[in-house]
């Protein structure tokens, strides 16, 4: 029997590391150290609003990975979690007084069919249960699933129809009700039940991403070593093969939580696209694909992926703490139009970045409450008007107003939705399966809390990198952040007996991941931008039989296809490349199979400095000894089954010309480049 854990306690984890004495766990004190790290004083516990929230595996897999995921803590005893307890209790100490403000609405137990109604709902495929369903959006986007991603959609409308039997509702309707079964030979009378494969057969056998014959052995680990991240291929399709050869059995018995493997991303002939190289329109598209292939995962692995309901948030009078996401955001672009980052927060990472780097013990040491209760009073009041003054904070108060920035907010950084999520993915056996669900996570969360989320791991990146003077290694900033993230106090408690140390642990151990691995992780997987370009596809052909002229539509259809395959079965193209922001001229680039986006680049940069090109605006171009630098130019495909796509320098263009082949080609400056005036 599955069972959802939604937290876990302070007095638990301190009981777990030894912090109490046996005799005060059936009471209401337990010994605190006192502000400043000086003496030790008693303190009630009967009121804790600190909270983590867990998701264990269904019950099949449940003594396996119990045998897993205990020998991965094993391995991790010698590291210490000293910093964890210390910063639970620093978090407790610092909520003491507003417990009144800690609460949130409970989530209520889901009856049977509500959560399959509301995973199809976030699915975008709702339109599957309705009496009277628009059959074009579905149709569009189960036209990209694969074979894993239609059963894991099909499992959950049988769960649903089951449910609506039972409750004697109007059944829901079957899929050959709204799709049909146009274009195959088979056909099953209404009298018979339908397996899965035979009521998605229609809808999967033109579009299945079969994985061709691949050596999976790698998942087994092996530290010494650099292993190869396949994002070419669904991960569900290879969780699937993965279990037919057995390897995850293997895997499970050799794990190191002390070493953290090397992965390289394999790097298909279309480049990696990471998160960011997208268009905002092509960018919506991924978190709903992201979610059914991450439940189609947990499927494969036989994990129950549980969310909480979003709860509403309170609304408050502050200006900074405490205040949701989005509205922050709201705030600074009326002061910095294209604001990403809250304000506060990139100040608060400045600062440190700038003065609390070289700290010995920066984000373990905790300031004083004190100061930084009047320090968050101080910005409230001056933060906007610029009177501030932050060269007179001490760098351990800032590092306590930043995780109290985090833990401040109305909802946490990682979503309640999907918190419980991300401290489940401790309980996947396999490393790199670990990083896949993670990666599928990240993909999923709201822009505004992704953005800060990479902006938080980008500077705990930082501060790893000066451990040497710090005394901060990967682990002590993991354990001292993983309660500022994973613990919340409008979240319910509620965890299994005996469990805490592990789960801490697990937490920290996630973190870690985020920290060590946020390159691969904010990496759009190739399978998903192809499922992205398969939907923009469907979407222009079915704009395009709106329209009345049928015949000349189909007339150029087929002369669109026939071109298409004219073009790959070319050994070489000449295409033109636009740089209409920075030349008047265009560039003509004759493409053949060693073409990469990087030697169109060196071309474009040799003619503009031999050939004289008209420059439209210098001050977009960067000046270097009197050329121009290669690094300060990024090229786009625009257009097509994309929206816009930064290309990966290794992007070989004559495969991209085959996939897109009526894209345009534009080069444009790095917006991240400095630019010279």
């Amino acid at each position: 029997m599955s069972v959802s854990v939604q937290g876990l306690s302070c007095l638990a984890y301190l009981a777990a590391a030894g912090k109490v004495s046996p005799g005060l766990l059936h009471g209401d004190l337990v010994v605190k150290q006192m502000e400043g790290g000086h003496g030790l004083r008693l303190l009630s516990t009967r009121h804790c609003p600190c909270k983590m929230n867990q998701l264990p595996p269904k019950s099949p897999l449940v003594s396996p990975l119990s045998e897993s995921v205990t020998s991965r803590v094993d391995s991790l005893d010698n590291l210490s979690m000293d910093s964890f307890w210390l910063e639970v209790e620093n978090i407790k100490q610092s909520t003491e007084a507003e417990q009144e403000e800690c609460s949130l609405a409970d989530v209520k137990a889901q009856e049977e069919g509500e959560a399959e109604a509301e995973w199809l709902q976030d699915a975008g495929l709702s339109d599957l249960i309705k009496d009277h369903a628009s059959e074009n959006d579905n149709v569009v986007l189960l036209s990209t699933l694969t074979k894993t991603q239609a059963a894991a959609v099909q499992r959950r409308l049988d769960t649903y129809s089951r449910s609506r039997r039972r409750k004697n509702k109007h059944p829901v309707r079957d899929v050959r009700d709204i799709f049909g079964v146009v274009g195959s030979a088979e056909t099953v009378t209404e009298k018979e039940e339908s397996s899965p494969d035979q009521l998605w057969h229609n809808l999967r056998t033109s579009n299945v991403q079969k994985p061709e014959t691949q050596d999976y052995s790698c998942t087994v680990r092996n530290s010494g070593k650099e292993e190869v991240f396949n994002m070419d291929i669904a991960y569900s399709e290879q969780a699937a093969v993965l279990l037919k050869g057995s390897f995850l059995s293997e895997s499970r018995r050799i794990m190191d939580g002390n070493a953290l493997t090397k992965f390289k991303i394999y790097k298909g002939r279309l480049g990696v696209t990471r998160v960011g190289d997208l268009s905002a329109q092509d960018m919506k598209k991924i978190p709903t694909l992201a979610f059914i292939e991450l439940t189609a995962l947990c499927d494969v692995l036989g994990f129950e992926l549980k969310r909480n309901k979003a709860a509403k948030l309170k609304t408050t009078e502050k200006k900074l703490f405490g205040v949701p996401l989005n509205t922050l955001l709201e705030n600074d672009q009326k002061l910095l139009p294209n604001t990403k980052v809250p304000l506060l927060l990139q100040a608060l990472l400045s600062c440190l970045e700038k003065r609390g780097l070289e700290t010995e013990g920066i984000l373990r040491v905790s300031g004083s409450q004190t100061r930084i209760k009047s320090l968050e009073q101080k910005l409230e009041r001056d933060f906007y008007t610029g009177l501030f003054r932050w060269d007179e904070v001490h760098q351990n108060d800032v590092s306590g107003l930043l995780k109290r920035f985090i833990r401040e907010l109305p909802a946490p950084l990682l979503t309640a939705e999907y918190l419980p999520a991300f401290a489940a993915v401790q309980n996947i056996p396999d490393l790199k399966q670990r990083l896949q669900a993670l990666n599928l996570l990240i993909l999923i969360l709201p822009e505004p809390n992704r953005n800060t989320l990479k902006a938080l791991l980008e500077f705990l990146s930082k501060v790893v990198a000066r451990e040497n003077n710090n005394k901060m290694n990967l682990w002590n900033v993991s354990t001292v952040m993983a309660p500022n993230l994973f613990m919340h106090k409008g979240l319910p408690n509620k965890i299994p007996e005996g469990k805490e140390k592990q789960l801490a642990e697990g937490a920290a151990d996630v973190v870690r991941m985020m920290i060590h691995y946020q390159d691969l992780l904010w990496t759009v997987s190739s399978f998903l931008v192809a499922q992205v370009r398969k939907l923009n596809e469907s979407n222009s052909k079915r704009y395009q039989f709106c329209d009345k002229r049928i015949k000349n539509l189909l007339r150029k259809i087929h002369a669109d296809k026939d071109k298409v395959e004219k073009n790959q079965a070319e050994p070489s193209k000449v295409v033109k490349v636009h740089a209409s922001l920075l030349l008047k001229d265009t560039l003509e680039v004759h493409l053949n199979n060693a073409t990469r986006v990087a030697d169109v680049l060196r071309q474009f940069q040799k003619n503009l400095c031999q050939n004289g090109w008209n420059i439209v605006n210098t001050v977009n171009l960067l000046k270097c000894n009197n050329s121009t630098e290669c690094t300060n130019l990024l090229l786009y495909e625009v257009g097509g089954n994309i929206g816009e796509r930064c290309l990966d320098p290794d992007t070989y263009l004559l495969d991209l010309y085959h996939i897109n082949p009526h894209a345009e080609w534009i080069i444009k400056q790095n917006p991240s480049y400095p630019r010279m005036f």
